[in-house]
């Protein structure tokens, strides 16, 4: 008996049994894989179950915290501004929000912001739960922080402050938070299922996450690493169930730019595919020039902290990182996110791919890295 549903086009079968050697080989328990190529639609299964405690299966539509998957929408909310003329991502941050312009923070571009070369991975103060959801507090808190290294000449991944730094600028702009312009200017229009902040008429239908045994430890709460994932402290990591956990309508609900992302394997492929190729008839969201910016190296090797993962970054986007996070090529640019998850686009290979599960195994862990190889063996095919 197959452990999935859903279907794969002629030709991209090693797509569905990648998909069920998973549940197989890992302790999986609910997931789902959407691949688009050329805007359509040749892969979409999902399995398993969507919730540990009552068995409730996972369905086409279930939506699932997404973690840093968030930093690729906010980053396409970027670059559909500078695309439009809006937003120059070479221009200092200050022009369009001048009281971030203190404390050495002056010659911050936009692009430095989308790269992870502000300087500003963490934050000083630990602010509450509340305050976090406010995001006022947030914004204020980036104001008077003073970087930890001069901006542009280093690099460390910025976890939370990536979204509420480069989501700042997309308000200043429009007006709109960015998960409320992603909405209007995307989402909605496509009908896509994703969301930062995830509305409450969507909470009972969510994945509820579970973590691996064995998942390696945080480092203790004065590393910077742990200070980046947990915005100082303020929230916990992984903490699924306690409150203001990974689980918690409250934080599900709030707007997390740079890592609060819920969404479905449909939704953040529909994304991607969208703004390489087009979907559903639609023109594609980024122009080939816009891609052509975005996935030129911005960030690589040892960051800041002197440790190098692997990954490349582009402007907001991880590219193609063959010892990191393995794509399709040189014009790949995704994200993904703590629990396993991932999403890519590739304009080149015309493919929108999304993985998401509520098994949290271990960043970069193999189960998405095994589908995305399955997807150019069918394209190579």
């Amino acid at each position: 008996m197959e452990q999935y549903q859903g279907w794969a086009d002629e030709g991209f079968g090693a797509v569905a049994d990648a998909f069920s050697r998973n549940f197989t080989d890992f302790p999986e328990l609910g997931a789902a894989v959407t691949v688009y190529v050329g805007g359509r639609k040749v892969a979409d299964l999902w399995g398993g179950a969507a919730d540990e405690k009552t068995g409730r299966p996972w369905k086409q539509d279930t939506v699932v915290p997404a973690f840093s998957c968030a930093k690729g929408i906010v980053s396409l909310c970027a670059h559909l501004l500078a695309q439009e003329g809006r937003l120059d991502l070479d221009a200092p941050v200050g022009r369009y929000w001048p009281e971030f312009a203190r404390h050495g923070k002056e010659a911050v571009t936009c692009r430095m912001a989308l790269g992870h070369r502000a300087g500003i991975p963490a934050l000083d103060p630990v602010l509450g739960f509340d305050e976090i959801a406010a995001w006022t507090p947030v914004i204020r808190a980036i104001e008077e922080q003073e970087p930890l290294w001069e901006p542009g000449t280093s690099y460390e991944y910025h976890g939370h402050v990536f979204g509420f730094l480069v989501g700042e600028v997309v308000r200043r702009v429009t007006g709109l938070t960015p998960g409320a312009y992603f909405r209007r200017a995307v989402g909605d229009r496509l009908g896509l299922r994703a969301w930062l902040g995830l509305p409450e008429e969507e909470m009972a239908g969510r994945a509820r996450l579970v973590e691996a045994a064995g998942r390696p430890a945080m480092p203790g709460p004065e590393h910077l690493l742990t200070r980046i994932v947990t915005m100082n402290g303020a929230l916990v990591f992984p903490g699924l169930d306690v409150p203001h956990g990974w689980n918690d309508p409250a934080l599900l609900g709030m707007e997390l730019p740079g890592a609060g992302a819920t969404a479905s394997a449909g939704g953040l492929a529909g994304l991607y595919a969208a703004a390489a190729t087009g979907i559903g008839g639609q023109e594609r969201l980024l122009t080939r020039d816009t891609v052509t910016d975005a996935v030129r190296e911005v960030s690589s090797g040892a960051g800041w902290l002197g440790f190098d993962a692997g990954a490349r970054w582009g402007s907001g986007f991880l590219l193609g990182s063959p010892a990191f996070r393995p794509m399709l090529g040189e014009r790949s640019f995704g994200n993904d996110g703590a629990g396993g998850q991932f999403a890519f686009g590739d304009d080149e290979f015309g493919v929108g791919f999304a993985y998401l599960a509520n098994r949290m195994i271990g960043h970069g862990d193999a189960r998405a890295d095994r589908l995305v190889a399955a997807v150019r063996t069918c394209l190579d095919g």
